[in-house]
């Protein structure tokens, strides 16, 4: 496999001007695609850039996104 085809947490933590552990987060919650084996996440670059573009929606399920948003202080 390219090693181009995987991203970092790093990576990720950066394109979306988060920390690591917010990555984290959101691979324990299923919010960004990945495959965990072990104690490592392969996330795989052509997975995380469609979820990327699509928002993390599933466009082919005719599903439509929540664009309810609740900001806790």
């Amino acid at each position: 496999m390219n090693p181009r085809a995987r991203m970092t947490v790093e990576e990720i933590a950066r394109r979306l001007d988060i920390g690591r552990l917010a990555v984290y987060a959101m691979l324990e919650q299923g919010i960004i695609p990945a495959i965990r084996l072990g104690r490592r996440w392969i996330i795989t670059r052509h997975c995380y850039e469609q979820w990327e573009r699509t928002c993390g929606t599933q466009l082919r399920t005719g599903l439509q996104a929540n664009t309810e948003v609740t900001v806790v202080n």
